[in-house]
């Protein structure tokens, strides 16, 4: 009777013991853990950005989870007329994609990687915003892997430039 009662104390203290380690384990939260890298979080605050894009566009979703996965608190506004918003920031029909986001004093179209995101963010440019025109495979996404280097274009007031390539 005695082994028991020992036996169960025991088991007791390693149980509470073992909980009490783990309740005090540091869990790095994003705040703590964020670095501009492709698998890590782009701010350690959540920025707000707005996402406009077509009510029947699937893989702009893909893009707003990215970005929310890079610490982006992102709103997603449907809109019947993209067209004009993309006229509105200056984006011509050869620079555009399938969706705009509002991003502080910029914007960016398309699937962008974060690498190019994290540039602007960081230079902080005289431009209006960024762009990688068409929905190309493997970009944050879109489905696929990537075929050949991706152009992001820079606009200014109607006017693009090359930007950088990844």
């Amino acid at each position: 009777m005695n082994k028991q009662i020992i036996l169960v104390i025991v088991f007791a203290v390693i149980i509470i013991g073992g909980g009490v380690v783990l309740s005090q384990k540091k869990i790095d939260t994003p705040e703590e853990n964020a670095s501009y890298g492709e698998e890590s979080q782009i701010t350690p605050k959540k920025e707000k950005v707005v996402m406009y894009k077509s009510p029947n566009c699937g893989c702009c979703v893909g893009y707003a989870k990215f970005l929310r996965d890079k610490g982006f608190d992102v709103e997603v506004v449907i809109s019947d007329d993209m067209s004009g918003l993309k006229d509105k920031y200056g984006i011509s029909g050869n620079m555009r994609s399938c969706h705009t986001i509002a991003m502080g004093d910029y914007f960016v179209e398309g699937h962008v990687p974060m690498e190019a995101v994290k540039k602007m963010l960081d230079e902080k440019p005289d431009i209006d915003g960024i762009t990688l025109p068409g929905m190309p495979s493997g970009t944050p996404g879109m489905p696929g892997s990537k075929r050949e280097p991706y152009i992001i274009y820079q606009i200014l007031n109607g006017e693009s430039s090359e930007y950088m390539t990844i």
